[in-house]
C-alpha cells in the first residue's frame, strides 16, 4: 500500500495494490513524509474507496479528534448492532458529533426534541448513544446533553440498512418536499438531497409533524431569550421557519410554538449555510 497525501495525522489517500485510490484511517498513517510505503496493513482501521468531493470537504472541515471518536464508535457499533452500517456512517456521525458541539458553544447547550421512547424501541441503539456520548466525553473533553444520546441513537436507526418503503409512502414526506422547495425559492439555493445536513433536517421535520400529531409540540419556553436573538440576527431564516410552521399548521389545524419555530430556525440556518458555502465553492 503506497501512502501518498496527508489528510490529517491519521487519515490519508493511498493507492493500493490494483492501483485504486482509497482513504485510509489508521493512527499515524499521516505522520512520515509523503509519499511512503506501508507495509504493515494491520495498521489500517478503515478504508473508503470512491469518496466523493463532499466526504472529502468533511475531512478537511472537522477537527481530527472528532473523526477519531466517530470511527472509535462506530467500530463498536458494527459490532453490535443486529443490522449492517451504511459504509459512510463515519463521516455522517463524524458531522454530527461537530455539529452537537458547535451547537452546545452558539446556543448555549440548548437541546434539540426528541419526544419519542427510543429506548424502548431501539434499545441496542440507544445503548450505542450512551456509549457515544462516554467516548466524546473522554476523547474530546465535552460532555454533550443527555439528549445527544437519544440523537445519536436515532442516527444509527437512520444508517443501518432498512426497507425504506414506508418512509416514502408517509404523506409526512411531502410536507418535507414542500418546507425544502420552500427555502430553496426563500434563498435561492439548491439542497442536496442526499447531504447529510438535509437529512438531519427531514428528521426534525418527522418529529416535528409526528408532536403536531400527538398534540404535544414543545412549550417548555425554555429558549425565549434565544429565539428573540435570532429572530433579531437571522430575520430571514425567522421568516422562512415561521413559513415551515405555516405549512405543518394548514395541514394539521395547529398553531407553531415559539420552541417549535425556534428549532426549525437552527436547522434552516445549517441548511442554508451549507447549501450557500456548495454554490460559492
Amino acid at each position: 500500500m503506497r501512502v501518498v497525501k496527508k489528510i490529517n495525522n491519521n487519515v490519508a489517500v493511498c493507492i493500493d495494490g490494483n492501483g485504486s485510490e482509497l482513504v485510509a484511517f489508521g493512527k499515524g498513517l499521516g505522520f512520515p513524509r509523503m509519499p511512503y510505503e506501508l507495509s504493515d496493513l494491520g495498521k489500517i482501521d478503515m478504508t473508503f474507496y470512491q469518496l466523493n468531493a463532499h466526504y472529502r470537504q468533511l475531512l478537511t472541515e472537522i477537527p481530527e479528534g472528532v473523526f477519531q471518536a466517530s470511527a472509535e464508535i462506530v467500530a463498536k457499533a458494527r459490532e453490535v448492532l443486529p443490522r449492517e452500517l451504511n459504509p459512510n456512517t463515519v463521516f455522517s456521525l463524524a458531522d454530527h458529533i461537530n455539529f452537537a458541539i458547535i451547537r452546545l458553544k452558539d446556543y448555549q447547550g440548548v437541546q434539540l426534541p426528541f419526544s419519542y421512547d427510543i429506548a424502548q424501541m431501539f434499545p441496542a441503539e440507544t445503548q450505542m448513544g450512551a456509549y457515544a456520548l462516554t467516548v466524546i466525553r473522554n476523547n474530546l473533553h465535552v460532555q454533550l446533553p443527555k439528549s445527544e444520546e437519544t440523537a445519536i441513537a436515532m442516527h444509527f436507526v437512520n444508517s443501518q440498512a432498512m426497507d425504506s418503503e414506508a418512509t416514502h409512502a408517509d404523506p409526512t414526506e411531502e410536507l418535507i418536499n414542500r418546507s425544502v422547495r420552500l427555502i430553496e425559492k426563500q434563498f435561492d439555493i439548491q439542497i442536496d438531497r442526499q447531504s447529510f445536513t438535509y437529512n438531519r433536517f427531514a428528521m426534525h421535520l418527522r418529529y416535528y409533524i409526528k408532536r403536531v400529531h400527538d398534540q404535544s409540540q414543545l412549550t417548555a419556553g425554555e429558549v425565549n431569550d434565544l429565539f428573540t436573538t435570532m429572530q433579531r440576527e437571522e430575520p430571514i431564516v425567522y421568516r422562512c421557519a415561521q413559513s415551515i410552521a405555516d405549512l405543518i399548521d394548514l395541514d394539521n389545524g395547529t398553531t407553531g410554538t415559539t420552541d417549535e419555530i425556534f428549532y426549525l430556525m437552527v436547522y434552516v440556518k445549517r441548511l442554508v449555510n451549507n447549501a450557500q458555502t456548495k454554490k460559492e465553492g
